[in-house]
């Protein structure tokens, strides 16, 4: 059997799409669609299902995947162990939140670069945008603050971020603990700091911790937590920020922590890679670097 042809349908059973698979493989659709097709013919036996949107296997399909997928990584370790011993360099392309990214992995990555790891980041505000380009294979490892759906992806659970309700001292100083104690109605006076028009981070916080939803709407609009950081310390408004990236300014008073609730909002963030590529040397270091990395955080 064509090994050529195998890592097409393994990889088409990963991705759920035709089209998907295309993009990973740097193929055409119709060179994919004309390759599952001969397997099929070869095997006597339909491997997929065609949707609406995307493929389903056949439990052919499914049977065939679950005995050839290994020994493909497998292939795929050798190769890349390989191209290691070569160049000595391999790169790694990441992708996540601008913030989270800058903060926390690239500073944890730090050590294998100066082991000789080539590191490329993407910054991205849109976590879909991020999955989507991993998905394509313009990325070695995304970090999401959702889990992916579907067998593509292999997800691990990276971390939790704490989220605190913040402003700066003179804005603080006008609530008294008694009025905050009794909900959110202290709180609709204070303009408010954020990342986009939704509310993401305060509707969250709201949700979690007054079982309701922020009435204000925002004053600064910021697409970058740091720069809703920023300008809640200047005094622009009460902000929800991640603890990590106002620690400092808590702990110097150039902000104060509004509220301390028994259970505080959290965050998972979780590590994705393309299911099989964690066979990939370089690939496999980073992944576990950042692992051990996310205990201290």
């Amino acid at each position: 059997m064509d090994l050529t042809l195998l890592r097409t349908f393994v990889t088409v059973h990963r991705a759920g799409s035709f089209t998907r698979a295309a993009a990973l493989l740097g193929l055409s659709q119709p060179a994919v669609t004309s390759q599952i097709r001969t397997l099929e013919r070869q095997l006597g036996r339909p491997l997929f299902l065609r949707r609406a949107r995307g493929v389903t296997p056949t439990t052919i399909g499914d049977e065939l995947a679950h005995r050839a997928a290994p020994h493909l990584d497998a292939l795929v370790e050798i190769a890349g162990t390989g191209l290691d011993e070569q160049t000595g360099l391999r790169t790694l392309h990441v992708a996540g939140p601008p913030e989270f990214t800058s903060a926390r992995v690239l500073p944890a990555l730090t050590p294998l670069v100066t082991q000789g790891l080539a590191v490329r980041a993407s910054l991205l505000v849109d976590a879909q945008e991020s999955l989507d380009g991993l998905a394509a294979g313009h990325h070695d490892l995304a970090v999401a603050t959702a889990r992916p759906r579907g067998e593509l992806f292999t997800t691990t659970a990276l971390c939790d971020e704490e989220h605190v309700l913040v402003a700066a001292p003179r804005w603080a100083a006008r609530l008294s603990p008694e009025a905050l104690r009794e909900g959110a109605g202290a709180l609709e006076r204070l303009p408010v700091v954020e990342v986009h028009e939704s509310l993401p981070f305060v509707s969250r916080y709201w949700t979690a911790v007054f079982e309701s939803k922020p009435a204000a709407a925002a004053t600064v609009i910021a697409p970058d937590l740091r720069a809703v950081r920023d300008s809640a310390v200047s005094g622009a408004g009460l902000a929800v920020l991640p603890r990590y990236l106002c620690e400092e300014d808590l702990e110097r008073g150039r902000l104060v922590a509004l509220l301390d609730p028994p259970v505080p909002p959290l965050r998972t963030y979780f590590l994705v890679i393309r299911t099989g590529t964690l066979a990939l040397p370089h690939l496999a270091r980073a992944h576990e670097w950042l692992l051990r990395a996310a205990g201290d955080w």
